[in-house]
């Protein structure tokens, strides 16, 4: 399977009257989080809730700031998370995929909303 990229919006919760970010994100399920370069968290004035360490690809660890709040939007699902920043490219992770109830197509590199809920995202709680 190769990499799968797709456009989100990213809008500051706390500054409604900024325009969203419109941005293409790294689909990686092995990630958890939403993770924004540093520029983008300037783009939105972004403010740093606290730091949190991650454990990177490579096993290494790192402290980055944790900002938020924000609200992702993907096609008709939104979800409203904090962002880690570090890196160059925006990464999708795993709970804010699970959150708006996307899924992998794998054979055509895309993500889209699940089929079985097209019109709002399906959650299971018990």
């Amino acid at each position: 399977m190769g990499l799968i990229y797709t456009e989100i919006q990213i809008t500051n919760l706390l500054a409604p009257e900024m325009e969203p970010y419109v941005t293409k994100a790294l689909v990686d399920t092995g990630a958890l989080h939403l993770c924004i370069p540093q520029h983008i968290s300037f783009q939105l004035k972004l403010k740093q809730l606290e730091e949190r360490e991650v454990t990177l690809a490579d096993g290494s660890k790192k402290l980055v700031p944790y900002v938020g709040p924000v609200k992702i939007t993907f096609k008709n699902r939104n979800c409203f998370t904090g962002a880690m920043v570090f890196g160059e490219d925006v990464l999708l992770g795993a709970i804010p995929m699970e959150d708006m109830d996307l899924v992998i197509q794998p054979a055509l590199l895309k993500v889209t909303v699940n089929p079985q809920s097209p019109n709002i995202p399906m959650s299971v709680a018990k």
